[in-house]
């Protein structure tokens, strides 16, 4: 469990410009994907940190948490309009889940048949 969320940013800070360094193609076009993601103006600047937060949190990604809830912060998101996205979040990872266990249970039928001795 995260405890200082301030500090897992200062953290990968510096081991993200590690990566900059050692990938600096690949980093670069996510910069540019990043800037580019941001760019568009159907939505504002808040409401895309709350999308983003609520996708770190359905991905599980405590990093992501970190850097988008700061810039949540930033873009001026109270504290209703981030739970309100957390409960979104929630739902939707809990969602996903049930698609795909209903696939697993398929396909897992399918191997089945598969494997039987055909009569």
């Amino acid at each position: 469990m995260v405890e200082d969320w301030g500090a897992m940013i200062v953290a990968m800070n510096g081991a993200v410009r590690e990566l900059r360094q050692a990938a600096p193609e690949v980093m670069k076009s996510f910069s540019e994907m990043a800037r580019a993601a941001h760019g568009h103006d159907a939505l504002d600047q808040k409401t895309k940190e709350l999308v983003a937060l609520g996708i770190a949190v359905a991905i599980r990604c405590a990093p992501c948490i970190a850097y988008h809830s700061e810039a949540a912060v930033k873009q001026g998101a109270s504290r209703e309009a981030v739970a309100e996205t957390l409960t979104m979040a929630i739902y939707m990872g809990a969602g996903p889940s049930v698609m795909y266990a209903a696939q697993a249970l398929k396909a897992v039928d399918q191997m089945t048949a598969k494997a039987l001795p055909q009569a």
